[in-house]
């Protein structure tokens, strides 16, 4: 359940890259603060490969906005391709079934996030719960600071569980891998 004075919206990809400003806004915003602090070369490199996810066929996201329009929270991914790299970021080895990727077993949620005046009101719920609304996929994966407990209270009220720990692109601070089963 939302606020009342939010609404959110399902994106596909060309409704994502049409609001994509607004995306890049929510991103910056939301992880510029401790344990993040996201810079502005750190967003413009978010923005560039937003720019190409949302290419993707299968991408879908959502954004919540203010009922006066101004974006408060974003939560977008896509399921992972057979070739997918983010089984083989792990700091240590899952069994072959688990890291077994077809292009529709595993969800990838690559970013989920609410303004901080936002938070604590089940925005970041609903909008995971739009982008995964009628999921073909039977499960989805995150990968999630530690240092962040409450992303990871969430995460875990919502029955994520930890798999593994990994270094998701080079530089990366360590992660917690989380995994959702939907059936």
């Amino acid at each position: 359940m939302t606020p009342a004075d939010v609404r959110i919206e399902a994106l596909d990809g060309p409704a994502a890259a049409a609001v994509q400003d607004d995306i890049t806004h929510v991103y910056a915003e939301a992880f510029a603060e401790p344990p993040y602090l996201k810079t502005a070369a750190d967003v413009e490199a978010n923005a560039r490969r937003l720019r190409s996810q949302v290419r993707k066929a299968t991408f879908r996201g959502a954004l919540a906005r203010t009922m006066a329009g101004d974006p408060v929270g974003i939560a977008y991914g896509y399921p992972l391709s057979p070739t997918t790299g983010w089984w083989d970021r792990l700091a240590t080895p899952v069994p072959d079934e688990m890291r077994r990727e077809d292009g529709r077993r595993t969800f990838g949620l690559i970013e989920l996030a609410v303004l901080p005046a936002w938070r604590r009101q089940g925005i970041a719920r609903a909008l995971h719960t739009i982008v995964l609304r009628d999921a073909p996929e039977e499960r989805v994966l995150l990968n999630a600071r530690p240092d962040a407990p409450a992303a990871q209270a969430a995460y875990c009220s919502w029955g994520y569980r930890r798999v593994g720990s990994a270094y998701p692109w080079d530089g990366a601070a360590l992660h917690d891998v989380m995994l959702l089963t939907l059936r």
